[in-house]
């Protein structure tokens, strides 16, 4: 079997896939994107697609090590993005060929589903409990919420007590029939991150998501020595080698690595046994498409330390499309009780919906996060 072509289609709301064909008919499907920079991505992988024409799809890892270590420059969220995708697609052709699910190549199940979490979007406490009533009432007992707006390196009072309050709110509505984690979104400073964390203690969140920027990653460990809250981040780091130094200092009780961002699934399953060697759990980041999300699956349900998976099925991003509108097979993805199984079919799981994709790229998608700004002008983390 030799690879044959690359096709890349740009869909919204802002997702990018890519379909490997072989010269035998059997097609793989990744998702290599950052949202907001699909199209560098896609340059980036139309140059790495050059190393692949005409080899054997099914020997992954050598192209995995090729496409990484076969030029100068590496790492970064462009580069392992664009390998992610790449990646993804080979093991979906791999298990097709083999007539078997993804997870099974890589040793079998470990566990029998796997809980998952929903976005709850806005800063509205009374929108967010009308909409944590509307998910429970489906069955999830697990959501995720911004966990603060735009804050100055040094913020008032005022300002904590309003982040405080909203989340007193969510608790006082529901007591301890959820748990929700919050993302601080690399939102808060150090400063600022102490004080929240503080205040946040008597709420028992689930985790704190990106307390600070991953360029501040060496004050994980600080955060976590000044709070009993579960610290957790990943989204913005790209390889294990990004991992191996946060994992040495400590800090983190969840890692997120992104499916889409981190190299794939080849990566990604190097990223969740270092995370097991360290007792550290893992939860994959994935507020992307159908692809993206199966492809946590795969690492999911062969990894002891998974604890719980994120997607974006009716999260506030999903303007244009919906993550099943891509899909045929939609029953497979079906959420019982805020629990998702292992999807059955070969490869990935996915059959992707090509026609509506076909359809869908050739209005494409360009989309930009919103550009933040504090009352004094100075550009605000969004």
């Amino acid at each position: 079997m030799k690879i044959t072509n690359f096709t890349l289609y740009s869909v919204k709301p802002r997702w990018l896939f890519l379909k490997i064909e072989t010269d035998e008919g059997v097609t793989g499907w990744g998702e290599p994107v950052i949202e907001g920079r699909s199209h560098t991505v896609a340059a980036a992988v139309e140059e790495l697609s050059a190393y692949l024409i005409g080899k054997d799809p099914m020997r992954i890892n050598e192209h995995w090590q090729t496409l990484y270590r076969g030029g100068f420059y590496r790492g970064g969220p462009i580069l392992m993005s664009a390998i992610a995708g790449i990646d993804q697609a080979l093991w979906d052709i791999k298990g097709k060929a083999l007539n078997q699910p993804v997870y099974e190549l890589l040793g079998g199940l470990c566990r029998d589903k796997i809980k998952t979490y929903t976005w709850v979007g806005g800063d509205d406490p009374q929108q967010e409990s009308e909409q944590i009533s509307a998910l429970m009432e489906q069955g999830w007992d697990t959501v995720k919420m911004n966990g603060c707006g735009r804050l100055k390196m040094i913020d008032s009072n005022s300002s904590v007590d309003q982040v405080i309050s909203r989340i007193d709110t969510i608790r006082s509505n529901f007591g301890n029939k959820i748990d929700f984690g919050l993302d601080f979104h690399g939102r808060v400073s150090v400063p600022m991150a102490k004080v929240l964390l503080k205040e946040l203690e008597p709420y028992r969140p689930l985790f704190v998501e990106e307390p600070v920027l991953a360029e501040h990653a060496e004050q994980y460990s600080v955060l976590a020595d000044s709070t009993s809250i579960t610290l957790a981040a990943g989204e913005r780091m790209y390889s294990r080698y990004d991992f191996k130094r946060v994992f040495h200092a400590g800090g983190l009780g969840i890692v997120q690595p992104d499916l889409s961002h981190a190299g794939g699934i080849t990566e990604c399953m190097k990223i969740a046994s270092m995370a097991e060697a360290y007792d550290v759990a893992l939860a994959p980041h994935c507020p992307l498409g159908p692809i993206a999300l199966a492809s946590c699956l795969a690492v999911d349900f062969v990894s002891y330390n998974a604890i719980i998976q994120e997607h974006s099925m009716g999260i506030h991003y999903n303007q244009g499309n919906e993550l099943l509108d891509y899909v045929l097979n939609k029953d497979d993805f079906t959420i019982e009780e805020g629990y998702m199984k292992p999807l059955p079919k070969p490869g990935l799981g996915v059959e992707v919906d090509e026609e509506k994709v076909a359809e869908a790229a050739k209005e494409g998608s360009d989309w930009k996060n919103p550009i933040w700004h504090h009352e004094d002008g100075t550009i605000a983390e969004w």
